[in-house]
């Protein structure tokens, strides 16, 4: 039987500058519209709606319930501090408005258990901002996987730093412990985890262990940390991750095999909208007297219509408009997959906390 889906119409809880991006992949996206646009002061919700090209349609608010009040509101989009959240994303669940909310998703798991439940009582869908599992790069390097292209898994290598300027260190929200506390592992330690647990089909690791080395500033806000994730089934696999405000701009992801593997230059955002690659090597050995290898990387492009983060967006619109226009019950995989990344996030820290000891899942 044919589905009848209209367009799914999304309201913004805030002009943060991830905002800017997003609605721009509304815009893009085939079954999205933005509608309506709320921040706490008025004058900048109607800069931020001039600024983006939103038309005269799209209503301005200058609070976030009046927002949330409007019965033309499906959906809506979060890019609030993460000390905000639980108090947003359940307000917005209880109103019947489906979330999706900008990672890190909360301070901690029983923060995110409390938003999961508001949306699963009230039966709406939510889903994080995490933007890289939409591309189509994904979907192919996760075909690699499941056909056991490089064999067992037992090494995943992932990093996710940016050189922040002064004036991020100094005033940026991630940097704020009332606002963002997590820092850098939160805000890019996050995805490395993501990476972790999707090479591992979303199992969780057994062991948890930061490694020493870790910067904070002084508020306590955590810079830049390592650490250690260990799976002991159904082969022995280890992954480390680094995420840093202090280093140089990268986004690696490497998985190892014992037949062949990946490795990604650009996991979380591309190099370009329009295509991806990754590096795949398979049966490499080296030639006689160590000179040189018997094979080189191939090169896997992947081409895409459109930017991930449209993508999502249209993922997002067509699970909302499954349920509004045919009864159909949220999907649980997008909840799951950012609890198992909030646990080993939270595992991280407390391995920290506790001067880098191991914690156990």
């Amino acid at each position: 039987m044919g589905e009848n889906i209209e367009t799914v119409r999304l309201g913004i809880l805030g002009c943060a500058n991830i905002a800017r991006k997003v609605a721009r992949a509304i815009g893009l996206a085939s079954n999205a519209t933005v509608c309506a646009i709320a921040s706490r002061y008025k004058d900048k919700a109607v800069k931020f709606a001039a600024e983006n090209g939103f038309p005269t349609s799209v209503k301005v608010y200058g609070s976030y319930d009046q927002l949330l009040e409007d019965p033309g509101v499906d959906a809506v989009y979060i890019p609030l501090p993460t000390s905000l959240h639980l108090r947003w994303a359940v307000m917005a669940a209880t109103k019947k408005k489906h979330v999706l909310v900008e990672k890190p998703l909360a301070l901690h798991v029983t923060e995110l258990d409390r938003i999961l439940d508001a949306c699963q009582s009230n039966g709406v869908q939510f889903m994080d901002g995490s933007m890289w599992w939409h591309h189509p790069r994904t979907a192919h390097i996760q075909h690699l996987l499941s056909a056991n292209a490089i064999g067992p898994i037992h090494f995943i290598h992932s990093t996710s730093t940016l050189r922040a300027t002064p004036e991020f260190l100094e005033n940026d929200i991630r940097v704020k412990p009332e606002l963002d506390g997590l820092g850098a592992l939160g805000d890019l330690g996050w995805y490395c985890i993501g990476a972790s647990l999707w090479a591992k089909d979303y199992q969780l690791p057994t062991i948890v262990t930061a490694l020493p080395g870790a910067a904070r500033n002084n508020a306590g806000v955590i810079l830049s940390v390592t650490a250690s994730l260990l799976w002991d089934q159904p082969n022995q696999t280890v992954a480390t991750i680094h995420c840093s405000f202090l280093s140089h701009t990268s986004m690696d992801l490497t998985i190892g095999g014992s037949e062949g593997s990946l490795h990604l230059k650009d996991f979380i955002i591309p190099y370009q909208e329009t295509s991806a690659f990754f590096d795949f090597t398979f049966g490499a050995k080296f030639v006689d007297l160590h000179i040189g290898w018997n094979v080189r990387p191939e090169e896997v492009h992947v081409a895409t219509e459109h930017p991930q983060e449209a993508l999502m967006v249209q993922e997002f619109a067509r699970l909302v408009a499954t349920i509004r226009d045919c009864g159909s019950s949220p999907s649980s995989k997008w909840p799951e997959i950012s609890r198992k990344t909030q646990v080993v996030v939270d595992a991280v820290k407390k391995s920290l906390e506790l001067g880098c000891k191991p914690v156990y899942l």
